[in-house]
C-alpha cells in the first residue's frame, strides 16, 4: 500500500509558538488539501501530551483569512532592499564619480565602476523577484522562482566586467602614470564609498538571509567588498600625498584582485543554487523530523531543492504494511507537516508512503527498475 500526495504552501502558518525556525521562517498549507481529500488537517496528530497542550494553548490556525502570503512577502521585502540599496549605492558611485573627473584617480574609478555596477545590479534581481511573484503554469508547472538563480547568473557576469574593466585601467596608469589632483577631495570619496557600501551589505545580506535568496546574499558579500576596497582607495591617496605615483594603480590592481575573489565566492553560491544544492544540515534536520512522526517506520530517499528563495522536499517514509490508505495517507500529512515545521522556508513536499516489507514479499518498485537510468 502507498499513498502520494503533495501540498503547495503559498502561506503562513499563523503559530503563537516556536517551532525551531529561524526568525522571519514561515510555513504554510494552502486549501489544496481540504479541497482534494475533503477534509482540513488534524492537529491532534498523535504528538504526544506536551506537544497536543501546545497546540491547544497558542493560536493555531490554517484559516485563508488568517494567512499572509509568505511568498510575496518575502519578494516584495527583497524588493525593498533591491530599491534602497539602489538609492544608496546611486548616490555613493555619482558623488565618487564627481571627484574621479576633478582628481584623475583610477583607484576611485575602479570603486567608482564597481559600486555603480553593484548599484545595477538591483535590476535583474528586482526583475527575478517580480517573475517570482507569477503563479505556476502548465508550462511552468514549479513557478517562476528560477528566474533569480538567473539574475544570480547575472550578477557574477556584472561582477566579472567590473574586475576586467579596473584591472585594464589600473594596467594602463601603470605604464603611463600621473600624479593625483585633490588628493584630500578623493580620501573623503574613498569613505563615502566604504560607508555606503558597508551600510547596503548589511542590508543585504540581513534581507537575503531571512528570505532565503542567495543571489540577495551574494549582492551583500559583494557590497561589502567594495566597501573595502573603498579603503584600498584610501591608502592609494596617503600614498599619492607622499608623492608616490604609482601608489594610484597599484591600489587599483589590489581592488582588481579583491573584485576576483568576490567573484569566485558568488559564483560558487550561484552555481551550488542552479545545481539543486543544499546545506546537508538541512537533510539532516528533516530526516530528524521524520523518524519522529508517530508511524513513520523509517525514511528512504529524501530530497531538498530549492526554487528562488523557496524550498521544496520530496521523501519517501515507510509505514505499516498492513495500514490502510487512510491510515497511510494520515501519517504523510502528519509527516508532511512536520517538514514544514522544522526545515525553514520549506515550501512544498511531496510525500510516498512504502509499506515495511514482509518476509518473503517481493519489491513493489521492481516493475520501475527498467526505467531508471543506469
Amino acid at each position: 500500500m502507498s499513498d502520494r500526495h503533495e501540498h503547495t504552501h503559498p502561506h503562513e502558518h499563523t503559530h503563537g509558538h516556536d517551532h525551531g525556525n529561524p526568525p522571519g521562517q514561515d510555513h504554510g498549507h494552502s486549501p489544496g488539501h481540504e479541497q482534494r481529500y475533503g477534509r482540513g488537517h488534524e492537529h491532534g496528530h498523535r504528538h504526544g501530551l506536551r506537544h497536543r497542550v501546545a497546540h491547544l494553548l497558542a493560536p493555531h490556525s490554517h484559516e485563508t483569512a488568517d494567512k499572509v502570503d509568505s511568498a510575496l512577502e518575502s519578494s516584495a521585502r527583497g524588493m525593498r532592499a533591491l530599491w534602497v540599496s539602489l538609492v544608496v549605492l546611486g548616490v555613493t558611485a555619482l558623488a565618487q564619480a564627481v571627484v574621479v573627473v576633478l582628481s584623475g584617480s583610477v583607484a576611485l574609478l575602479g570603486d567608482t565602476v564597481h559600486n555603480t555596477a553593484d548599484a545595477l545590479t538591483a535590476v535583474p534581481l528586482g526583475i527575478a523577484f517580480v517573475l517570482g511573484r507569477r503563479a505556476a503554469t502548465r508550462r511552468f508547472t514549479y513557478g517562476y522562482g528560477r528566474a533569480e538563480d538567473l539574475a544570480g547568473l547575472v550578477i557574477v557576469l556584472t561582477i566579472a566586467a567590473s574586475a576586467a574593466f579596473a584591472g585594464w585601467t589600473a594596467v594602463d596608469r601603470l605604464l603611463d602614470p600621473r600624479p593625483v589632483q585633490h588628493v584630500p577631495a578623493v580620501a573623503v570619496a574613498a569613505l563615502v564609498g566604504f560607508a555606503g557600501n558597508e551600510w547596503v551589505a548589511r542590508y543585504r545580506i540581513r534581507v537575503g538571509r531571512s528570505i532565503g535568496s542567495a543571489a540577495l546574499v551574494a549582492d551583500g558579500l559583494h557590497a561589502r567588498t567594495d566597501g573595502f576596497t573603498s579603503l584600498a582607495v584610501l591608502l592609494g591617496a596617503g600614498g599619492s600625498a607622499l608623492g608616490w605615483h604609482l601608489a594610484d594603480p597599484v591600489v587599483g590592481l589590489a581592488i582588481t584582485a579583491a573584485i576576483a575573489l568576490v567573484l569566485r565566492d558568488a559564483a560558487r553560491e550561484v552555481f551550488r543554487r542552479v545545481m539543486d544544492a543544499v546545506d546537508p544540515a538541512l537533510v539532516d534536520r528533516a530526516e530528524r523530523a521524520l523518524t519522529e512522526v508517530p508511524g513513520v517506520r523509517g525514511v528512504g530517499e529524501l530530497r531538498l531543492r530549492w526554487i528562488g528563495h523557496r524550498l521544496r522536499a520530496e521523501v519517501a517514509v515507510v509505514v505499516d504494511g498492513d495500514a490502510t490508505v487512510r491510515e497511510a495517507h494520515r501519517i504523510a500529512v502528519d509527516a508532511e507537516h512536520a517538514l514544514l515545521h522544522a526545515v525553514p522556508r520549506l515550501t512544498a513536499a511531496l510525500v510516498h508512503a512504502d509499506p515495511e516489507p514482509a518476509a518473503g514479499e517481493s519489491d513493489a518498485h521492481l516493475p520501475l527498475a527498467h526505467h531508471i537510468a543506469a
